[in-house]
């Protein structure tokens, strides 16, 4: 990964400007769709760009929000259009139509505040966006929720990459280290809830009924 940071940097370094705010809007864009692209990194390169006069720091900003949010509305488009697919016993006998009504249910709860996190659980970015068009949560409210997440999140990072000049590398390290720590939160988080659930159906399956049973025997 360090050596494509590296040739994405020396490639938009070479760039004229208006094709670098261009290679931002689109790794912005991209990054949601394709998770392996380093679009954050690519972002806090910009706001270098911009801490040495070659960009301008707002435009950096502004692109790279706007590149966020329309990503993670692609990724919402897909999920709101393969939504109906996965509910149809017919394809998909192994999805439980009974687990997907309760995670639209809890969805439509906690949905927005997902959407406005997004940009800081990094690693499930993509995941929340299709799980919310799969829910099919208010659009307009999820793409004014994105965009906000997405601009508090890209100011930051242009912000660091602004500030610490030839040092943006080193915002890498606290980048990846941010989200392993995100990926072990909610592994951690997802394996309660199946652990929670298994518990729950093995309470369920083993009640009155076998000590009906043992009771029967024994008499």
């Amino acid at each position: 990964m360090g050596d494509l940071l590296q040739d994405i940097a020396a490639w938009m370094e070479a760039l004229p400007p208006l094709w670098a705010y261009a290679a931002i809007l689109l790794i912005a864009f991209g990054e949601n769709v394709i998770p392996p692209i380093p679009g954050d990194m690519a972002i806090v390169f910009g706001g270098y760009l911009a801490g040495v006069g070659t960009l301008n720091f707002f435009a950096v900003v502004l692109l790279s929000t706007f590149g966020g949010a329309l990503g993670f509305m692609a990724m919402y488009a897909l999920g709101y259009v393969i939504g109906d697919a996965l509910k149809d016993p017919d394809r998909f006998r192994w999805v439980s139509s009974g687990r997907i009504e309760q995670a639209e249910r809890w969805l439509e709860r906690w949905g927005y505040g997902l959407v406005a996190a997004n940009r800081f659980l990094s690693g499930l970015r993509s995941v929340i966006s299709l799980s919310v068009g799969i829910a099919r949560v208010n659009p307009s409210f999820t793409a004014a929720c994105a965009t906000l997440s997405a601009l508090v999140w890209t100011t930051l990072i242009v912000y660091g990459g602004y500030a610490v000049g030839e040092n943006w590398p080193a915002i890498g390290m606290y980048l990846r280290n941010y989200g392993r720590a995100v990926m072990a939160l909610a592994l951690l988080v997802l394996l309660v809830y199946l652990l929670r659930g298994y518990l729950k159906t093995s309470r369920s399956g083993s009640g009155p009924g076998e000590s009906g049973n043992f009771n029967g025997d024994g008499g």
